[in-house]
């Protein structure tokens, strides 16, 4: 493996993350591989992730979430996938049937299983995991679909499946390890659920004018 420049974006934490990040040699070192930090106002795991993606210059553009349940050595299974693919996504479900995510508390379990037949229906198709907080594009890939998002939250990976697939791009499911870490700060209130599925409904509707690639991977 080549060069890795590491980003970590801050979305208006309260906690020491930046100062962490900060306090790291490799922040300093200005070697081939680097480590760079991006404090922003808080808006959102969407929005974070698509400042990352478009600040990124590799060839392959990938992203990770900070707890890294899903450890960082599988990082090789997405680029591999890229060298034939547009997009490598991540995946709990396995093709033998077992779900990483059986460890997560039953509540949810259920309101996930919820999202996913939602966002099947209307915005992702036959995705088996479209929210696992790991993922790989090509630096083209990354550039078009996230110069394209809109929604800031975490409704966010459906709407990039949804333009990779308006676009015609092509996506390699990636069977991950993943492990549930606890301490999460979303708490899921009535009013996240409202907008949640807002979010979902509108996404068909605010990219319906989105053309197709005129040219496919070679």
């Amino acid at each position: 493996m080549g060069p890795v420049d590491v980003l970590v974006v801050d979305d208006g934490s309260t906690d020491e993350t930046a100062a962490i990040v900060s306090a790291r040699a490799e922040t300093h070192s200005g070697g081939r591989s680097t480590l760079r930090l991006m404090i922003r106002e808080h808006a959102g795991k969407g929005a974070a992730v698509q400042a990352g993606m478009l600040e990124g210059h590799g060839d392959y553009i990938l992203f990770a979430d900070a707890d890294l349940a899903t450890p960082a050595d599988q990082l090789p299974l997405l680029t591999f996938a890229l060298r034939d693919h547009d997009i490598a996504l991540g995946s709990r479900v396995h093709p033998d049937g077992s779900d990483r995510r059986a460890t997560q508390p039953l509540h949810r379990r259920l309101l996930g299983r919820v999202f996913h037949s939602l966002s099947a229906f209307w915005v992702t198709g036959p995705v088996p995991d479209t929210q696992c907080g790991f993922k790989g594009f090509t630096r083209a890939a990354a550039r078009d679909l996230f110069s394209r998002q809109e929604i800031g939250g975490i409704v966010f990976d459906a709407e990039i499946i949804f333009l990779a697939r308006k676009r015609g791009y092509s996506m390699a499911i990636v069977p991950v390890q993943w492990s549930d870490k606890r301490g999460s700060r979303m708490r899921l209130r009535p009013g996240l659920a409202l907008r949640v599925v807002f979010d979902l409904f509108r996404i068909p509707l605010i990219h319906r004018g989105v053309p197709r690639l005129e040219v496919a991977r070679a």
